[in-house]
């Protein structure tokens, strides 16, 4: 069965599923909508544009919800008030009250409905956790995660300056996390025993964190983040998890290399690019699944509301 889906929202992320969305022999894009009309009129031929969102619901079966934190509550409401599928922008929200009121809402309601982390159903954390399940690693002793941006927002998210604002933004809020949530499904509920964040501003000030150090646990495995941004260099997005046996990670996000001894070897041949396609081409088929009532690896909103947890009170330190 064909999924007619709509899009609110069509800035950075949200213009990238334009595309997947109309690649997928699954999905139909029949409806999409901003707030700004030049983000709507780059879109004009590719998609159906509406005058707002409850147009977008109204015409949907299911509705990707693309727009920045502050603004996830209201459409998620309005999509369960409409009966109609939500697939929602990780994190959840800001507002810790508010993410539990959709919570519970979400789960009244009984409609499928899941949160785009990437890691979700990315080929690279899926090979990842059949290998730490299998104990292919031996058993787990540690998993690091080590992140450097030499620009914050990177250069691609130059529409999207809410991001370098820490009333919603920041990269805490928007990388960390996925690696957060991947990190609770291999080693189980994980909770914060200390963190320490840099603000250049200060504690009172406006722009999003410039470092950022945690020690969190789950029942028997540490996990620490290491996180820093600005400096000349390549960036660096790494989380390895070692085993007694042997050693795993995910870097520059859909890369896997494992090390049985001194040396990293590459588990996908692929380049970065087409290891990128064939997550969002993975992500939408686990979505497919969802809309179908059948097993799939999409996060949750319990999920989603657990790693916003784990990262409000990390940026609260």
């Amino acid at each position: 069965m064909v999924h007619r889906v709509g899009i609110i929202g069509l800035g950075t992320v949200g213009s990238r599923f334009v595309e997947q969305f109309n690649n997928h022999s699954e999905f139909e894009l029949v409806a999409a909508w901003d707030m700004d009309p030049t983000a709507c009129s780059i879109h004009e031929g590719s998609v159906n544009l509406r005058s707002g969102a409850d147009e977008v619901i109204a015409d949907s079966d299911l509705v990707y919800i693309a727009v920045p934190p502050h603004h996830h509550h209201d459409y998620v409401m309005r999509c369960v008030a409409a009966d109609t599928a939500i697939f929602c922008e990780k994190p959840l929200g800001i507002d810790l009250v508010s993410s539990r009121e959709l919570v519970h809402a979400v789960a009244d309601s009984g409609l499928p409905a899941g949160v785009n982390f990437v890691f979700g159903a990315a080929p690279s954390a899926r090979e990842l956790q059949r290998k730490v399940a299998n104990k292919e690693l031996g058993e787990v002793t540690r998993v690091d995660l080590r992140l450097h941006f030499a620009q914050w927002p990177r250069a691609w998210h130059e529409k999207a300056q809410w991001l370098r604002l820490r009333d919603q933004g920041g990269w805490i809020r928007e990388v960390a996390s996925h690696f957060i949530f991947l990190a609770a499904r291999l080693i189980g509920p994980i909770t914060m025993e200390s963190g320490d964040v840099y603000f250049e501003d200060g504690p009172t000030g406006a722009l999003c964190e410039q470092i950022g150090l945690a020690r969190f646990a789950s029942n028997s495995t540490p996990f620490t983040l290491a996180g820093t941004s600005r400096g000349v260099g390549p960036d660096v997005v790494d989380l390895t998890i070692r085993g007694t046996r042997g050693s795993i990670r995910i870097w520059d996000w859909y890369r896997l290399q494992q090390a049985d001894g001194d040396e990293w070897v590459d588990l996908f041949q692929s380049d970065r690019d087409v290891l990128g396609a064939n997550a969002y081409t993975a992500q939408l088929d686990q979505l497919d699944l969802m809309m179908e009532g059948k097993e799939h690896t999409i996060a949750t909103f319990a999920e989603a509301l657990s790693v916003q947890e784990s990262v409000e009170e990390l940026l609260a330190t």
